[in-house]
């Protein structure tokens, strides 16, 4: 029991500092780690596919969100491998330079409805939320696409490797801490599902606010 709740209060802190951080965040260094310059080398467009879902931390705030809800839902591990693959797909339209309306509105919606839906955990219909992850997916990876606009191909691969496998890596690590806290204690488990989904909810809820500031 002590080490359940151990763990529950150091998912909860670990989640409300992530929020700390993106409330305090500067707009200034949301998204572009090479301060919007198009990598032009393998490593940079890796280190700047890595950067990107970090650094903006609307998308790290739904990564975690992912990964928290494969934990809780029947098949749930399909929510983040169709949020990446969607990611791709984004970014893709981008360098297409076809046009999605209002990308950082949704942005900042989708966390906020994740964080909604963690809250809740239960009774969600796991096709309509891997759709959801999907579309949300769209357009992270539009966003994601505006750093790598000019780029030569092999950069660009480099960086979509690494946006991919930074998502996917910080999903499973949400996903796995979740399930340990369940498995400990499945009570306890689900009420720190719910509180990280509150603490997502909120800063998806600040994201919002800041567009309508």
């Amino acid at each position: 029991m002590k080490n359940s709740l151990l763990t529950r209060r150091s998912m909860a802190a670990s989640v409300f500092g992530a929020v700390a951080t993106a409330l305090l965040a500067a707009p200034a260094l949301a998204h572009h780690p090479f301060g919007g310059s198009a990598p032009a080398t393998i490593m940079q467009g890796f280190v700047s596919g890595v950067g990107h879902p970090v650094i903006g931390l609307d998308h790290l705030a739904f990564v975690v969100a992912a990964g928290l809800l494969a934990a809780v839902i029947a098949r749930g591990f399909w929510v983040p491998i169709a949020f990446v693959s969607a990611t791709l797909i984004g970014t893709g339209l981008h360098l297409a330079e076809l046009s999605l309306p209002a990308p950082e509105a949704m942005i900042s919606i989708s966390v906020l409805l994740f964080g909604a839906l963690a809250v809740r955990r239960d009774r969600l219909n796991p096709i309509a939320v891997v759709l959801l992850a999907a579309i949300a997916g769209i357009f992270h990876g539009y966003a994601y696409g505006e750093a790598v606009v000019g780029a030569e191909s092999t950069p660009l691969v480099a960086y979509l490797i690494g946006f991919a496998g930074v998502q996917s890596a910080i999903a499973y690590s949400a996903y796995c801490l979740a399930q340990r806290v369940i498995h400990q204690n499945k009570t306890a488990g689900l009420i720190s599902v719910r509180h990280a989904g509150f603490a997502i909810l909120g800063a998806g809820a600040a994201f919002v606010g800041g567009l309508l500031a």
